[in-house]
């Protein structure tokens, strides 16, 4: 699967946190149906097995809304369960090593904070980039922001699309007019809140915008 720069539109990252007596499955359903053009499958508390079975379910439902799936950091699991593809962090595998496992076929995305990873990524196979923090985020303590000219730089180096990701919400979301990414990554903005589905959508409307593809 080639890796569209549309389908980075609105990226969901799953996070358990906020199940509230609900099933992840169910608050990702919700998510789709709200417009998530790209989903990416988080998890570090499940057993190998439990994250396994997590992931064969999650294909299926993505399959099902047209949307691609990712698994992230897991770059065996993701060659295991036929993913889409796989993020990666600065600490994770090495792009080409991911690369090879996978096949040329999937997708392979890069966190970045600076022009020289981004680079560095795409130099080396990415097929695209997340990069941020670019807000102050509850999901990573140690990700300190980086300024709005730094993700214009980052997004400028490249040729490959990018998303920006970290605290991202309603409220701030359109700051990053006009900063050449591809897409929002969001996790929170979409699955802390209590109408999953109305906040995909709402998302989605202001994401067109700040991308510059809305009205």
């Amino acid at each position: 699967m080639n890796c569209k720069k549309e389908d980075l539109l609105l990226y969901a990252v799953t996070d358990r946190g906020w199940l509230n007596g609900r099933t992840l499955y169910e608050q990702i359903e919700e998510a789709l149906k709200g417009g998530v053009t790209f989903l990416q499958l988080r998890e570090k508390q499940l057993s190998p097995r439990q994250f396994w079975e997590e992931a064969v379910t999650v294909k299926k439902l993505c399959a099902k809304y047209h949307v691609p799936f990712l698994i992230n950091d897991d770059v065996e699991l993701a060659r295991q369960v036929d993913a889409d593809g796989v993020h990666v962090g600065q600490k994770d595998l090495d792009v080409r090593q991911a690369r090879s496992r996978l096949g040329r076929d999937k997708i392979i995305g890069v966190s970045a904070r600076t022009p020289e990873q981004a680079r560095l990524a795409q130099a080396h196979g990415a097929d695209y980039l997340g990069v941020g923090a670019v807000f102050h985020t509850g999901t990573k303590q140690d990700a300190a922001p980086i300024s709005q000219e730094r993700l214009k730089e980052v997004c400028a180096s490249v040729t490959i699309p990018a998303v920006a990701i970290g605290g991202i919400t309603k409220e701030n979301i359109k700051e990053l007019s006009g900063s050449g990414i591809s897409g929002v990554a969001v996790v929170s903005a979409i699955f802390a809140q209590p109408d999953i589905e109305k906040a995909a959508r709402a998302l989605k409307v202001q994401a067109l915008s700040v991308v510059g593809m809305g009205v």
